[in-house]
């Protein structure tokens, strides 16, 4: 079973790969396949939980928040409904979509796949399907909305009394489990349930699938991979160009983003204004200082290494550098990671704003500054899965030939 690697290129062969076994590329040391503790079995088991405890973790109140004998409660779409009203259109389109539309999508679509892998059933459709799962695994958010609900929650908390609802506590479980899923799912082994990989004789010209990792004669190059549908190419079209004009989109948004304020407060007519360094003080100063860390991490260090991290790469494959491959691919594998953690900070404004509105008393409502901020983060992303890493060794490789 050989397979080819996502991050260098290289073919390897892991068909002695036996159980509590972890296979790393002898190249660029990326980790090819796991094998302890994933199982589909278990992936199957906490996909579907996911799905099912998001309905009313979507559905039911989440928090409930009283001031001077009123109440406020929330769903998770509250504060999405009310950016949306407030002419925030595509701040709440974009929280829509990652927060709660594709999860729902991704945890669905995943049940039904490793259903039909248990079962022993081979749709047509049913690679193609798998491959968008997988697609939708950076892009679904309910772990990232979660602590953002969290954070926000904190805060209002501080100077109101507060309590989880209901749904809260579904939400909780729910993000819970969709972490579990990611920890529990065997890529590798449901790719070979849906179709079996090729062995590659010596001296072969082949190429591997962006998506799926299944090694194809080169000859077809530019027809589907028979396995997840996808378009076969030897690297990702245009991947430098499209990973630069996303970059540097995103460098020029990161100063509005942190320099306009994210949310607009009024407390006893007052209007308070607060930018992402800001709310970093506020917790700070209330002795929440791991919150304060966690929001320096996620909305301040992280953005701003994944614009330099991305400029390294970018340089380094015109320049046709050699040095450091091992480095800049444990660092693009970071990168795209981490990269969705930074929504944290966007998501927090959409928990918290609607449970602060009491008739004048206090409010809260997001601000220009939150658009570019979520906007920064998806084009970050999207750089990211434009790019492909294995240029960068492709690069080194004609310098030294």
């Amino acid at each position: 079973m050989t397979i080819g690697c996502p991050e260098c290129g290289t073919l390897a062969d892991t068909s002695a790969l036996a159980g509590r076994m972890l296979a790393r590329c002898r190249t660029c040391r990326y980790p090819l396949e796991r094998t302890n503790g994933r199982s589909i079995a278990a992936a199957l088991a906490c996909s579907l939980t996911t799905f099912v405890l998001l309905l009313p973790g979507n559905l039911s109140p989440l928090m409930t928040v009283h001031l001077l004998g009123a109440e406020r409660s929330s769903v998770l779409s509250s504060g999405i409904v009310s950016m949306w009203r407030e002419r925030f259109e595509l701040l709440a389109l974009v929280l829509g979509l990652t927060g709660i539309v594709l999860p729902l999508v991704r945890f669905g679509a995943l049940s039904v796949v490793l259903a039909a892998v248990m079962w022993g059933k081979h749709p047509h459709w049913l690679g193609r399907c798998y491959r968008w799962t997988v697609w939708l695994d950076a892009w679904a958010m309910p772990d990232v909305y979660l602590i953002g609900c969290f954070v926000g929650y904190t805060r209002v908390t501080q100077n109101l009394t507060g309590s989880i609802d209901a749904g809260g506590y579904c939400f909780v479980a729910a993000a819970f489990m969709s972490m579990l899923t990611r920890a529990t799912l065997d890529r590798r082994t449901v790719w070979r349930a849906i179709a079996p990989e090729r062995q590659v004789a010596p001296g072969d010209r082949v190429l591997s699938c962006t998506a799926c990792d299944l090694v194809a004669p080169v000859e077809e190059a530019g027809r589907p991979c028979p396995r997840c549908g996808l378009t076969l190419r030897k690297r990702k079209p245009d991947a430098v160009a499209r990973a630069a004009a996303l970059s540097f989109a995103a460098f020029v948004l990161a100063f509005p983003a942190n320099l306009f304020p994210m949310t607009l407060s009024v407390e006893l007519g007052h209007e308070v204004r607060h930018r992402i360094i800001d709310g970093v003080f506020e917790l700070f100063k209330a002795g929440l200082w791991p919150l304060g860390i966690l929001i320096v991490c996620t909305s301040i260090a992280i953005p701003f290494m994944k614009l330099a991290g991305m400029g390294w790469f970018i340089v380094s494959i015109l320049r046709r550098s050699d040095r450091h491959l091992r480095t800049k691919t444990f660092l693009f594998r970071l990168i795209d990671e981490l990269g969705r953690w930074s929504n944290v900070d966007v998501f927090t404004i959409a928990a918290f704003a609607p449970l602060i509105d009491f008739d004048g008393l206090a409010s809260a409502r997001p601000a220009d500054g939150a658009t570019a901020f979520a906007l920064v983060v998806i084009l970050t992303m999207a750089a990211s899965r434009a790019f492909d890493p294995r240029l960068m060794w492709d690069a080194a490789r004609a310098r030294r030939a």
